[in-house]
């Protein structure tokens, strides 16, 4: 057991940077074998983070702080130290990390060029998004933020659509702009408390007298924690992304290979909500408290515009990847409760809904993750087929492909939100969480929820039903291989919906505990 407490997190980290480093001394032709191990590898990983779940027992549960702690000297000259732990919230999106991952690697089992290149750079990807999730020190957080952009980056260019150049300059561009911000504001937190270890700051950082100047520039600690707070708070939107800042994520999508799309709709836009959870609203409680109801205003319009432009979207993938600037505006909604009250001495009823509001977050992330990662997973069994993204130049695909109709099916309801299925849950601890504050906000978006289901019928009308294209008779019905990736999501969409618990009990102690202090 100690041995597991003191070695299985960075084991789990690093062991896919090791993987990547075998297949890429691998031959170029044996690109079976590369698919194979490469997936091999990938299972190693979530075996680790399955043993890391059972292992987190109710000394850490309940207890608030971090499991699995490592630590070790690192740059002690500027205050930093390699440290990493899990809470319940970083586990679970651990789990999905190391679910999504070998899914979406057999789902690359039809890639055929680079084949080595791409696996390799699948597996550094994982690397940097379990890195991201694990770190408890500032400038290793960074250091993995930015290392998950070039894998996805060169997935995007290498592997993607017709316009993939512009999609992937995009990508890094808006990616890399919100960036410079971050690390300007990482660089001096550093410098004015001498520490980028996360908990420690939470205690220095927070608490910095206000009328203090920042040593050697007179600046003011207040003047600066202003502008070190939009810094984070426009890096993390742009990740998520929050609406204006989402139009580089149709792009991407519409371009990326189907199992790029699958990873970065699945982890991550979620590594945006992350950041406002582990940093912002900890870091800067005031402003989060100030900043709270713009917050909650900006995910009400993604939700509004999310649903109104997916609506109007006739290419297949573009529709899909709108809808996740939908689902996530839910989680931006939930969010703005926890910037509302965090650190703040609240009645118990507010308090509560702001625990309802939290838990529904950092549901609502693991719920889209999956439901995503399997509506982008079927969009491209569909295009592995006719190779159009086109939605008018399907039509009766039901009669033809009355598995596909079926699995699709299912996916949709669990997307639009089918009580039962995943996609509820999640919403609704959101609804229900800020109805007492942010009111008005719910009540416009709405409208949001009201085109969700309008953009999932059009979807699911264009493609199965109408008219069969000619173009289409003969096409073949769901392959093993893309079977043994829709089941496993499909077996995570019913069970989150009927028994949400076996994830929540995690999600709530940490932020009952840990997060809000409450409870």
């Amino acid at each position: 057991m100690e041995f597991i407490q003191n070695n299985l997190l960075a084991f789990i980290v690093f062991f896919p940077a090791l993987a990547a480093l075998i297949i890429l001394m691998m031959p170029n032709d044996a690109k079976n074998t590369i698919r194979r191990l490469s997936f091999l590898f990938s299972l190693v990983p979530l075996a680790g983070t399955l043993v890391l779940w059972f292992t987190y027992n109710a000394e850490f549960r309940y207890g608030g702080g971090f499991a699995f702690e490592v630590q070790a000297e690192w740059f002690p000259a500027l205050g930093a130290s390699f440290h990493m732990g899990l809470d319940g919230i970083s586990l679970v999106m651990f789990l999905l990390t190391t679910m999504l991952t070998p899914l979406s690697i057999l789902a690359s089992f039809n890639i055929k060029e680079k084949v080595k290149m791409y696996m390799f750079l699948f597996l550094i990807m994982e690397m940097a998004m379990l890195g991201l999730f694990a770190s408890l020190d500032l400038l290793i957080f960074f250091i993995f933020w930015e290392f998950g952009l070039v894998p996805m980056y060169f997935l995007i260019r290498l592997w993607g659509g017709k316009d993939r150049n512009y999609a992937s300059f995009k990508f890094m561009i808006y990616t890399m702009a919100g960036s410079l911000g971050l690390l300007l504001s990482i660089q001096v937190m550093g410098l004015a408390t001498g520490t980028y270890d996360i908990i420690k700051l939470m205690d220095v950082w927070v608490n910095l007298p206000p009328d203090a100047t920042l040593a050697g520039t007179g600046i003011s600690v207040w003047a600066f924690k202003n502008v070190a707070f939009w810094a984070f708070m426009v890096a993390f939107a742009i990740k998520v992304p929050i609406w204006p800042f989402h139009t580089w994520l149709p792009d991407a999508h519409t371009q990326a290979p189907v199992a790029g799309s699958m990873m970065l709709a699945g982890v991550l836009l979620k590594l945006g909500a992350y950041g406002f959870l582990r940093l912002v609203i900890p870091l800067f409680p005031l402003h989060a408290n100030w900043a709270a109801g713009t917050l909650a205003t900006l995910g009400a319009l993604s939700i509004i515009f999310g649903g109104f432009a997916a609506f109007g979207q006739w290419n297949f993938k573009r529709l899909v990847a709108y809808s996740s600037i939908n689902h996530m505006g839910f989680v931006v909604l939930g969010l703005a409760m926890t910037a509302f009250v965090y650190g703040r001495d609240f009645s118990t009823a507010i308090s509560g809904d702001a625990i309802m509001a939290t838990n529904g977050a950092v549901m609502q992330m693991f719920n889209h993750g999956v439901s995503a990662a399997a509506m982008f997973f079927l969009v491209g069994v569909l295009y592995e087929r006719t190779h159009t993204l086109e939605l008018k130049k399907y039509g009766g695909l039901w009669a033809i492909m009355p598995i596909y109709g079926a699995l699709f099916l299912f996916t949709s309801m669990a997307s639009l939100g089918l009580p039962g299925l995943n996609g509820f849950v999640g919403e609704l601890l959101v609804a229900r969480g800020v109805w007492g504050v942010f009111t008005w906000q719910l009540i416009f978006s709405m409208a949001g929820l009201l085109m969700t289901g309008a953009y999932i019928l059009k979807a699911l009308g264009e493609t199965l039903h109408g008219p069969i294209n000619p173009k289409w008779v003969g096409l073949k019905d769901m392959t093993l291989r893309e079977h043994l990736v829709i089941w496993p999501l499909m077996v995570l969409m019913l069970t989150l919906g009927i028994w949400p618990q076996w994830v929540l009990v995690f999600i709530n102690d940490t932020v009952t505990k840990s997060l809000l202090g409450l409870g």
